[in-house]
């Protein structure tokens, strides 16, 4: 978990300022348009103010700006002076300006550009998230507690914008993905006739790992005009900026209806992969993963620190009696299964392998326990909000192991663990229980896949680091095929595989034994998996 006094001030203000070059293509687009009336909600030193001066624009135009720093909007104002673009600079929060238009039942703006601030709904103050909630809730739109500030930004923008209006934006890459930003891609599906990402393969704003991509959109004349859809642009390095940003936007293919209903990962895969993809869920041996299996979060600790151990802290405060086997981290099972070999391994490296589980009493405990737990409140592990609402603090609840289990993140393709050890795991893994009629081992085998695979790409979300990470309620939805007709599996020797070859091949050979038994064929086997590279070396940014 991330706190606020760890954070840099330039990340709690959200202030990663525009490159000129972006800010003049957007503008550019924007401005097709003969906008007279220009919104920008977040104009920090007026980059956009001279990214439309470098267009000679010649239209009759008013720039219309808010600013929450007084410097900064002081910048902006003297910049549309000296260029002598007409302009109304408030240093004031965009959302009040917002909430009062929306009120009010008009639209005011030709167009919207801008870089919203990029801050954690738990960072905001308290005011500022009563405003993001009010936003949500006037539009009948999903509140989260999960949110961000940009979410909010973008509704209220293309709300008070005109009908026919352009909106050109810079926003986290996450908004293709990520689950909190929903709401906001179902508001602009039904309210934007076209909607255009431009996806960049490098990280743009130096010093950050959050991806960011170019939002394109144009507001329907009226609400039930028909929905072109979404379009995802793919672009390496800037070359794309000497490109006619209108031509870009109007040849790029898009989807829409049932595709872009939720996630818009489904935009980045090729009209036959999509085809293809959904024809196999119409077999009868290709499930969603909801169908055949239960998935429950790990142990929650409040402190994994402490309660997850090496022999030689289990030997220091004699805590034998209290430890359990437990793994949580892709190191910890390099391959399929973990069983006793795997956990003696893991013991040697000097990896936390133990689970301190103490029930009894605090009087009840020998000495050396004692001393642990009083070691842990020398920490003050038990003031932290996990640890406190429990009593005694050091009793974690919740615990029990099954028989398989999943790492919440990884590199390359998320894979199922057979704990035949029956170790447990805590909030870093997910416990799986196969359901009735599922053979357990043979789950663990068919998960391996390219289709399964191509799932978790489109299902679960990244950060800009490139790990996957896959929350319970994404797994439930990831696509498996399980045929009855395979009865014959080697699960020993596929665990060594997975401990010496490359995620490719393991797909390939994996598609070729579990897919090959209903039948799909070689060459289709190969579009799942050249998908499935495509969309991870994406997530990595790694060049085709």
């Amino acid at each position: 978990m991330n706190f606020i006094e760890n954070e840099s001030e330039q990340k709690l203000r959200g202030g990663y300022y525009t490159p000129e070059d972006l800010a003049t293509y957007i503008a550019k687009w924007v401005t097709n348009s003969s906008p007279s009336n220009i919104l920008e909600p977040s104009c920090g030193d007026g980059i956009f103010i001279k990214a439309i001066k470098n267009l000679e624009y010649k239209k009759k135009l008013h720039f219309h700006g808010f600013e929450l720093l007084d410097s900064e909007a002081q910048k902006a104002k003297e910049l549309a002076d000296d260029l002598k673009i007409k302009s109304t600079i408030n240093c004031s929060d965009f959302l009040d300006h917002a909430i009062q238009v929306m009120n009010s039942g008009k639209s005011k703006y030709d167009a919207v550009v801008g870089n919203p601030p990029f801050i954690r709904y738990q960072y905001l103050p308290k005011e500022s998230q009563e405003k993001s909630e009010i936003i949500f809730k006037s539009e009948n739109l999903k509140f989260t507690k999960h949110t961000n500030a940009w979410v909010p930004f973008v509704i209220a923008a293309i709300k008070i914008l005109k009908p026919g209006g352009r909106f050109g934006m810079i926003l986290p890459a996450e908004i293709i993905h990520v689950m909190h930003a929903q709401s906001l891609r179902t508001y602009l599906g039904e309210q934007c006739s076209k909607l255009l990402i431009i996806d960049p393969e490098e990280i743009w704003f130096e010093g950050t790992l959050q991806g960011a991509i170019i939002l394109f959109a144009e507001k329907k004349q009226q609400i039930e005009d028909h929905s072109y859809g979404l379009g995802i642009y793919k672009v390496v390095g800037k070359h794309f900026l000497q490109e006619d940003p209108e031509e870009v936007f109007n040849k790029t293919p898009r989807i829409n209806g049932e595709t872009v209903e939720g996630k818009w990962t489904q935009a980045l895969l090729t009209k036959e992969e999509r085809e293809l993809v959904k024809s196999l869920l119409k077999l009868d041996d290709v499930h969603k993963f909801h169908d055949i299996a239960k998935v429950d979060v790990g142990i929650v600790t409040g402190a994994n620190n402490f309660f997850l151990v090496t022999n030689e802290v289990v030997q220091e405060y004699d805590l034998k009696n209290y430890a359990h086997p437990m793994f949580g981290r892709s190191g910890h099972c390099p391959g399929l299964i973990y069983d006793e070999v795997q956990h003696r391994e893991n013991a040697i490296k000097g990896n936390p392998t133990n689970f301190i589980l103490i029930k009894d009493e605090l009087s009840k405990l020998p000495k050396k326990v004692k001393e642990y737990i009083a070691f842990g409140e020398s920490q003050e592990l038990h003031k932290r909000y996990k640890c406190r609402i429990r009593k005694p603090w050091y009793t974690v609840p919740s615990v029990h192991s099954t028989k398989i289990g999943m790492l919440k993140r990884c590199h390359d393709i998320p894979k199922l663990i057979l704990n035949t050890l029956e170790a447990y795991t805590t909030d870093t893994a997910y416990r799986i229980t196969a359901k009735q009629d599922i053979n357990g081992e043979k789950l663990v085998f068919c998960f391996g896949t390219a289709l399964t695979a191509l799932s978790a790409e489109l299902e679960g979300r990244h950060y800009g680091g490139g790990v996957l990470e896959l929350v319970p309620s994404e797994i439930e939805e990831l696509t498996i095929a399980y045929p009855k007709n395979l009865s014959e599996f080697d699960l020993e020797t596929l665990n060594s595989t997975y401990k010496k070859e490359s995620a490719p091949t393991i797909l390939e050979q994996q598609s070729r034994i579990v897919l090959g038994a209903l039948g799909v064929t070689n060459d289709q086997q190969a579009m799942l998996l050249n998908a499935w590279k495509r969309l991870k070396n994406r997530r990595q940014r790694i060049s085709d």
